[in-house]
């Protein structure tokens, strides 16, 4: 056929395509689309109008053209689930498709070849979509935008990527896609903005990048990168934001990136970047944010920065820049955020700084700054942070930081800061945080004029206040409250019962006297309470006992006399006391607390007795008369009782292993009870003949559990595996788990070994495994408020086991399968002790090491610590808010749960990352959730230093559901 022929043909065709009636293609349209309906779930009904009775060119989401055909489809954020049609894309002039933010899973698209595809626009990010990318080979040619972002996208980017030449936009970021970048991405020419963060991506950034000159935006951050930033991106000349963050690139940033003089933004922090900040970065002058925090960058910083005009937010904390702060930063006209925390720079702070109109927040801490705070700060009259702490300032805090009233967030402790504090100081309206302790303030407070009304954490410790303390704040919101190591003398003022939301009040270490006041008992929320180091006197308020939530009590080294109140043990919530250097009698109660009490925390009270064998006090005596038949009669009875011990003994002597249906020789048993209460109920044959196939419940690498027969008292008994290899020390160091007493807690009852045998024998619980719940075998689903008091028991458990066991307990292999929830009352967790785990470390973390709750720090020390039990809580709180699992297809099956997190919680809207299940108590709760998940972001930080320590963590949780409460609890080396 000729070239006149083909084009015969063509128009042919064109007529008949536009010449065929308007009827027959839209009746083709409407039942494709109402083909696609009936292949999805629209719980809110918004298909409600898709109806053959009515023009589908008035269906909701639905637009059309000029000749009525559907150009259009816009379904964004309607809950629609299900896997889409293929016949949606045989929709002959389609043009856009946006089905984002819904619940959509699956295969990406389907197998089509359609070569008169009009599609230029796809949308289907924030889904559940799954598998590998494929795209349609009709596509190739036209399609301008594809943004499959914030699925569960799995397999490397496909190498035929760069034949989408018309490509303007990719975003295939918050996926699981593994691998490299490929070359053939650099064959997209026309692509301007690429987005591939939050993969699990490897290898070096191609050089090649180089040739996309069209490029506006890069946004590779969140993967697993390395190498150089190659030199051919500075080649880019209309890129405007370069965003590598988060990954592993080396090296020093290249001088070429000097050459992107229309760069915005500029975003390389949490890598490994050395050398100094190039010269030729200064001359950016469009730069509006530059962050190159996080590196190891050095070097000083060079007044040439005067010459970026227009930068608002300069980020180089947590680097190892020196020398001075350079003068010129005060003369940037549109600065607004300043943050070099956690450097070496030394010399004065700018005397200038704060000039500038704009400036809203400024963060110096940890460097070695002398000097004066500057007196102009906030001269911007818009300064609502300041935080300086730790460094080596002098002088007063000035008066001009009196009249800021923006200011909200003030952090000045540990430095030499000295004088009184005025009145005017202390009637900031907007202040919500104010530490500055640690320096050397001194005078009286108590006769200031308080009225901070947004105050909730104020911190006055370690100066050398004097006087009575002050009956009020000014503020019905104060959390935490600590005023300790100062010279304050007095009482402590009865209108303290009034902080109804007070969490946290330390008065240690001062010259406090009289009785704790009867009012503390009034502030509900309180968890730490902690006097100690005074000379206060008089008994302790029974009323203490009906502190709901209280955690810790410090009263040591006081004149306190009288008997402990009874009630205090019943406590669930307290998990550390100290009562030590006082004067109290009596029986140290044998409950909740005080069970696990050691010498030194009740050490110093002469006439105390009684406890466990680690309080070391004497056995309480009785003090009644007896008569001479009576201490008979008690002779008698002890006498019958050493003989019962020794009948005891000598029957579990020796035992046949065909009791158990094996064929072995016979051996010594050696049986241990570690809880007086179940003595009687399980004996060496109720062990030994739950060793059964049909009572097994689980089998793990350490060994098989069974469910314990022949008892009144259930139990469940671990049958260990290879006992021969165990430390020398393990059955002598396993007591101490036995010596565990906490609600949180599954308790270890016994041990029982022989030459060739071991087993330990738990309480055995009623319920169901978090992990069986998460993954959905049970067909309840958990409400936010379930799960929130799920983490708090879990957290409870965890601070008793690090802070008041002695030496500390460390789960180790903490996750969802570790934690039992009780049949009767799901919201009460308790975590399950893997001895193995905790005491034979060096042989047990290989086999957790692909868990997604194991710590990084664990592959490289192979150690349990505190830290990495908050990391694997960290990740338990994620999958507690998002419903996602270690083993959840949708994610993959080596997903980074912690990363995709991460990226979720700063990029995503939180409907995209919430439990489906949960998604109708967004409404009721957002705060709590939001907090929760930041949370959960801070236990699961790389940097062990910076999680939160337990008792923190656990603070954070009981009070999450009071805004921004959270925050003050998690102390970590992050200046917040």
């Amino acid at each position: 056929m000729g070239k006149k022929g083909a084009e015969i043909c063509c128009a042919l065709f064109i007529f008949l395509i536009f010449s065929f009636p308007a009827v027959n293609g839209g009746e083709i349209e409407a039942e494709i689309l109402l083909s696609f309906k009936a292949s999805i779930h629209d719980p809110l009904s918004f298909l409600s109008s898709w109806k053959s009775s009515i023009d589908f060119c008035s269906w909701n989401g639905i637009t059309c053209g000029n000749a009525s055909r559907v150009v259009g489809i816009e379904l964004v954020g309607k809950n629609l689930s299900g896997n889409i049609s293929p016949s949606l894309f045989q929709l002959p002039f389609l043009e856009s498709i946006n089905l984002s933010c819904n619940a959509f899973s699956g295969k990406l698209l389907p197998e089509t070849s359609s070569t008169f595809s009009t599609l230029n626009h796809l949308n289907l990010s924030n889904n559940n979509f799954s598998g590998p990318i494929s795209i349609p080979r009709g596509f190739i040619n036209g399609i301008e935008t594809l943004d499959l972002s914030n699925n569960i996208l799995s397999g490397e980017i496909p190498s035929g990527i760069g034949s989408f030449s018309g490509l303007k936009v990719l975003d295939l970021g918050g996926n699981v896609l593994r691998g490299k970048i490929p070359v053939s991405i650099s064959d997209l020419l026309n692509l301007q903005f690429l987005t591939l963060a939050s993969n699990e991506l490897v290898g070096v950034i191609p050089p090649v990048l180089g040739r996309m000159t069209s490029l506006q935006w890069i946004y590779i951050g969140y993967n697993n990168l390395s190498g150089t930033i190659p030199s051919e991106v500075g080649n880019l000349k209309s890129l405007k934001h370069l965003d590598l963050v988060y990954n592993n690139l080396t090296g020093e940033i290249p001088s070429s990136l000097g050459n992107l003089t229309n760069l915005h933004y500029l975003f390389l922090y949490k890598n490994n970047l050395s050398g100094l900040i190039p010269p030729s970065l200064f001359d950016l002058t469009n730069l509006i944010s530059l962050d190159l925090s996080d590196n190891s960058l050095s070097g000083e910083i060079p007044e040439s920065i005067i010459q970026l005009k227009n930068l608002e937010i300069l980020q180089l904390f947590s680097n190892n820049f020196a020398g001075k702060i350079p003068k010129s930063l005060a003369s940037l006209p549109r600065l607004r955020v300043l943050q070099l925390w956690s450097n070496s720079f030394s010399g004065e702070i700018p005397k200038n700084l704060g000039y500038q109109n704009n400036l809203t927040a400024i963060d110096l801490s940890t460097n070695n700054l002398t000097g004066e705070i500057p007196s102009g700060l906030c001269k911007s009259t818009q300064l609502f942070k300041l935080i300086l702490f730790s460094n080596s300032l002098h002088g007063k805090i000035p008066t001009t930081l009196s009249q800021c009233k923006s200011l909200q967030r003030i952090r000045l402790e540990d430095n030499l800061l000295s004088g009184e504090l005025t009145s005017e100081f202390m009637k900031l309206p907007l202040v919500y945080y104010l530490d500055i302790s640690g320096n050397k303030l001194s005078g009286r407070i108590d006769s200031l004029d308080w009225n901070m009304p947004s105050l909730q954490m104020l911190n006055l410790a370690s100066n050398s206040f004097v006087g009575k303390l002050p009956e009020n704040f000014g503020s019905d919101k104060l959390e935490t409250l600590d005023l300790s190591r100062n010279s304050f003398s007095g009482l402590i003022p009865a209108s303290f019962g009034d902080f109804s939301e007070l969490m946290q009040l330390k008065l240690n270490e001062n010259e406090l006297s009289g009785a704790i006041p009867e009012q503390i008992a009034s502030c509900k929320k309180l968890v730490n309470l902690d006097v100690s180091k005074n000379q206060l006197s008089g008994q302790i308020p029974a009323s203490l006992s009906k502190l709901p939530v209280l955690g810790e009590l410090d009263l040591s080294e006081n004149q306190f006399s009288g008997k402990i109140p009874e009630d205090l043990g019943k406590l669930d919530s307290l998990v550390l006391i100290n009562i030590s250097h006082n004067h109290f009698h009596g029986d140290l109660p044998l409950k909740g607390a005080f069970l696990a009490v050691n010498s030194s925390e009740v050490i110093e009270n002469d006439g105390l007795c009684g406890g466990g064998a680690a309080s070391g006090l004497p056995a309480c005596k009785t003090g009644r008369k007896t008569t001479h038949w009576f201490f008979i009669s008690a002779f008698l009875a002890f006498l019958l009782f050493i003989l019962s011990c020794l009948l005891l003994f000598l029957n579990r002597g020796k035992k046949e292993f065909k009791q158990k249906q094996m064929d072995s020789e016979e051996g010594i048993w050696d049986l241990q009870i570690f809880h007086h209460r179940v003595l009687n109920h399980i004996t060496l044959e109720s062990i030994l003949m739950s060793v059964n196939e049909d009572n097994i419940i689980s089998k793990g690498q350490n060994g098989v559990l069974y469910r314990g027969i022949l008892s009144e008292i259930p139990f469940a008994v671990k049958q260990l595996m290879e006992i021969q290899s165990l430390p020398s020390d393990f059955w002598t160091e396993i007591v101490k788990f036995g010596k565990v007493r906490h609600p949180n807690v599954v308790k270890l009852l016994g041990s029982c070994r022989s030459e060739n045998e071991g087993f330990l024998v738990y309480e055995f619980i009623e319920g169901r495994r978090l992990s069986d719940v998460l993954s959905g075998v049970f067909e309840k689903e958990l409400g936010w408020k379930t799960r929130r008091r799920i983490a708090v028991g879990i957290a409870r458990g965890l601070r008793f086991l690090h802070c008041s066991c002695s030496p500390a307990i460390f789960v180790g292999n903490l996750s969802p399968e570790k934690v039992i929830l009780d049949g009767n009352d799901v919201a009460h967790p308790k975590l399950s002790l893997n001895v193995m785990a905790s005491l034979c470390r060096t042989n047990t973390t290989k086999g957790f090491l692909s868990s997604r709750y194991v710590a990084p720090e664990i592959i490289e020390r192979n150690e349990f610590t505190e830290k990495t039990d908050i990391y694997a809580l960290g990740v338990i709180l994620i999958e507690l808010v998002t419903g996602k699992r270690e083993v959840d297809p949708e994610l993959g099956s080596h997903v980074s749960i912690v990363e995709w997190a991460r990226f979720c919680y700063s990029e995503c809207h939180l409907d995209t990352w919430i439990d489906p299940t949960m998604k109708g108590h967004v409404a009721e709760y957002p705060d709590e959730i939001v907090k929760t998940m930041n949370l959960a972001i801070q236990c699961t930080a790389v940097d062990p230093s910076t999680r939160p320590s337990t008792a923190n963590v656990l603070k954070a949780l009981e009070s999450i559901r009071k805004p921004e409460s959270w925050i003050f609890w998690l102390k970590s080396s992050v200046s917040i």
